[in-house]
C-alpha cells in the first residue's frame, strides 16, 4: 500500500515535471520563431528573445535532471565496471547513485545562499528585465529533484526485492 502511494507521486512528480519542461521548451521555440517571423518579414526583431530563450533553455534543462536521475541515465563513466559480475557492478551503481545524491545535494544547498542574494539585490536581466533569481533558482531546485527521484527510486528497488 506504502509503495503503491510512493509510486503514484513520484509519477504524479514526473508527469508534472515532463509538462512544465515541455512548455518550457515550447515557449522558447514560440519565441525563437515569432523573432524570427519579425526579422525576416518585419524588419524588426525582439531585443529580450535571446536572453528568454536562454532562460528558458535553463528551466528544460535542469527541470529535466529529474527524469534523468530517475531513469538511471545520468552519465557515468562505467566503461569497467560493465565488465563486472551483476552483484559487483550493481554494488557500484549504488555508489554511483548515492554520490550523485550527496553531490546534487551539496551544490543544491550552497547555491541557495546565491540565490538568496539574487533576490535581495533584485539583480535583474539586461535586456528582458527578468529577475535573475528564476533563472538561477532552477539549479538548485533540478539537482533537488534529481536527488530526490534518484532516492525515490533506489527506495522503490529495494522494497521490489
Amino acid at each position: 500500500m506504502r509503495v503503491r502511494a510512493i509510486h503514484r507521486g513520484v509519477n504524479g512528480l514526473l508527469g508534472t515535471i515532463r509538462i512544465v519542461a515541455a512548455l518550457l521548451l515550447s515557449a522558447s521555440v514560440a519565441i525563437n520563431f515569432a523573432n524570427i517571423v519579425g526579422r525576416y518579414f518585419f524588419a524588426v526583431s525582439l531585443q529580450w528573445a535571446e536572453e528568454v530563450m536562454l532562460f528558458l533553455m535553463i528551466g528544460c534543462v535542469f527541470l529535466g535532471t529529474g527524469l534523468v536521475g530517475w531513469g538511471g541515465k545520468h552519465i557515468r563513466m562505467d566503461v569497467i565496471v560493465s565488465l563486472f559480475p551483476a552483484p559487483i557492478r550493481h554494488a557500484f551503481e549504488l555508489f554511483a547513485d548515492i554520490v550523485t545524491i550527496a553531490t546534487s545535494v551539496a551544490v543544491a544547498i550552497f547555491a541557495w545562499p546565491v540565490i538568496a542574494m539574487l533576490a535581495q539585490f533584485d539583480q535583474r536581466s539586461q535586456a528582458a528585465n527578468i529577475p535573475l533569481v528564476i533563472p538561477q533558482a532552477m539549479l538548485p531546485i533540478g539537482l533537488s529533484l534529481m536527488a530526490l527521484l534518484i532516492a525515490m527510486r533506489l527506495v522503490l528497488q529495494g522494497t521490489a526485492k
